[in-house]
Parts: structure tokens; C-alpha cells; sequence
């Protein structure tokens, strides 16, 4: 279990200095960098579930306005 910590501290530090590295070029604080990385990652997992729903309802929809009918006497 050690070699877990080991590595998940050395991706967390590497982790760090990516967004400091960032911050530091973009002139701001490294803090503010992370926060949107993971307000980012929520948006952007929120709208794959949103657009999955919607193409659900809309397919609902289709089917339900748009009937195959095999006969004219289905009228």
C-alpha cells in the first residue's frame, strides 16, 4: 500500500507544478487554476448526462409522433 502512496503523491506533486506553471504564465494565482480544472471536469461530465437525456426525450418524442402505420385503415 505504500507504493499507492508513493506514486499518487508524485502525480499529485507533478499535478501541481502543471498548474503552478500555468498560473505563473498566465500571471495568476495557482489556486484559481486548479478550482477551474475541477469546475471544468464537473461541466464537462454534466453535459454528457444532459445531452444523453435530452436525445432520450427527443427519440421518445419522435416515436410517439411518428408512428409507423402499415395500413391506411390505421387512421
Amino acid at each position: 500500500m505504500r507504493w499507492f502512496y508513493g506514486l499518487l503523491y508524485y502525480f499529485q506533486k507533478r499535478g501541481f507544478q502543471v498548474c503552478e506553471r500555468i498560473a505563473e504564465r498566465l500571471g495568476i494565482r495557482a489556486r484559481v487554476v486548479r478550482t477551474t480544472f475541477i469546475y471544468l471536469t464537473f461541466v464537462t461530465l454534466g453535459f454528457g448526462f444532459a445531452l444523453y437525456l435530452f436525445i432520450a426525450f427527443w427519440l421518445r418524442i419522435k416515436d410517439l409522433v411518428y408512428t409507423k402505420r402499415t395500413s391506411v385503415f390505421d387512421l
